[in-house]
């Protein structure tokens, strides 16, 4: 018997006692899936400056490359998430690239139009007051919505830099209209079964007004367009000290949490690794939505099984698939503790009002060492029981940094 064997029969029989079924833990586990996104394998950077690092991915197929490698080691990660035109294919055969994806292992999974980076977009895109740039977006996101039915996604997921740098600058009413007009239409042409993730951003890169401010307004516009719009949540799209659990449990409950970009910040961008800053907020929104997916409450429970969990992060200076898997893991951990929570004991003490307890019994699920948990479960799943030093002792580093060499920008970075 190894360590993580003797571990995991001593956290087992700790959950028992507690009422937890440890079966029912695993097997949600290795149900879990996180989807990567194609630009975290490519060299990206700071407003200042972006680091080249050796072996990063250029082309889609090398990003393809790399995710399924993640997918490998973790068994998690089974799709990839790409960006439209930083993976448009040279040849322009979308069809070429779902397929190899999947010989790969994985799949295409939401697709991210970009109308941002054109200089067209200098005033906006759907916001723009120029109605030829508001027809240029359109177009733009409407051939987005083609290469879905192409690549087989289901999720359209869209982020604006639109806002304006100065008071005065632009008509703040007449902006959100256009806004409303033009997503409208996107809607209409969503592939069956597809859905609309609409992103928000408190501030940035607009000085002044931000036309998607905050998830109220995502939200808004969502019951407006239909069931198929839902509200994609950013960790780092909010302000100091803003309860994103609190966010989470109240778009669960009205149904319209459509998925989250996971990532962590210190100050004012999110481009940090998910829990590497505040691991016990990650806990806490993955306990909402545990709580969701375990209850009987609906559409609360719908909506959770439905979650599209995607990364949103570009590793700048500490590689770029060793902390992709080390990304996937600490989505693992925090997960793993939130179904190790013993529900009845914490429902107890909210019921009766002992808030010191409710608090211990939350706390303690989050100290609690997962690990051999995690160990045990991708053990059962096939994969290596320490996802991150397999792939150091796997050789692909080496291998993609003596192919592909160091290219100056990739992946749509400049």
């Amino acid at each position: 018997m190894t360590a993580h064997h003797a571990a995991y029969d001593l956290l087992a029989e700790q959950l028992a006692a507690d009422g937890t079924d440890i079966n029912g833990v695993k097997a949600a586990l290795k149900r879990q899936k996180i989807e990567t996104p194609s630009w975290g394998y490519a060299n990206s950077g700071t407003r200042f400056k972006a680091f080249a690092w050796p072996g990063a991915a250029v082309t889609t197929r090398q990003k393809l490359d790399d995710a399924a490698m993640v997918h490998r080691l973790t068994g998690i990660a089974p799709s990839v998430a790409i960006h439209i035109p930083w993976d448009r294919p040279e040849d322009g055969d979308y069809t070429a690239m779902c397929q190899y994806a999947e010989a790969q292992g994985i799949m295409i999974g939401a697709v991210n139009p970009n109308v941002f980076q054109d200089d067209a977009y200098r005033l906006g895109s759907f916001g723009n007051p120029d109605g030829a740039v508001r027809e240029q977006a359109l177009d733009h996101v409407l051939e987005c919505c083609e290469i879905m039915s192409k690549v087989k996604s289901h999720a359209l997921s869209l982020w604006f830099a639109d806002g304006t740098n100065f008071a005065g600058q632009d008509n703040l009413r007449i902006r959100k209209r256009r806004f409303e007009e033009a997503l409208s239409v996107v809607y209409q042409k969503l592939p069956p079964g597809g859905r609309m993730l609409i992103e928000y951003k408190f501030f940035e890169p607009a000085f002044y007004s931000t036309d998607i401010p905050d998830w109220g307004t995502a939200y808004a516009w969502c019951l407006k367009l239909g069931s198929q719009a839902q509200v994609l949540v950013d960790l780092g799209h909010h302000a100091q000290g803003v309860n994103i659990e609190q966010i989470v449990a109240f778009l669960l409950d009205e149904g319209r949490l459509g998925g989250f970009h996971f990532n962590n910040r210190k100050y004012a961008d999110d481009d940090l690794i998910v829990g590497s800053v505040n691991p016990f907020e990650l806990f806490l929104i993955y306990n909402e939505l545990v709580a969701a997916e375990l209850g009987a409450d609906e559409p609360a429970r719908a909506t959770a099984l439905n979650v599209a969990y995607m990364l949103d992060q570009c590793h700048n200076v500490e590689g770029k698939i060793a902390p992709m898997i080390y990304s996937v893991m600490n989505c693992q951990e925090a997960y793993a503790k939130a179904l190790c929570l013993p529900r009845g004991k914490l429902q107890l003490a909210q019921q009766t009002g002992d808030v010191l307890e409710a608090h211990r019994v939350l706390s303690d699920a989050f100290r609690l060492d997962v690990r051999p948990l995690l160990a045990q479960v991708r053990e059962e799943m096939g994969v290596p029981v320490d996802p991150l030093n397999a792939y150091r002792a796997s050789g692909y580093e080496a291998r993609i940094r003596a192919e592909r060499g160091i290219a100056s920008t990739s992946g749509g970075f400049q």
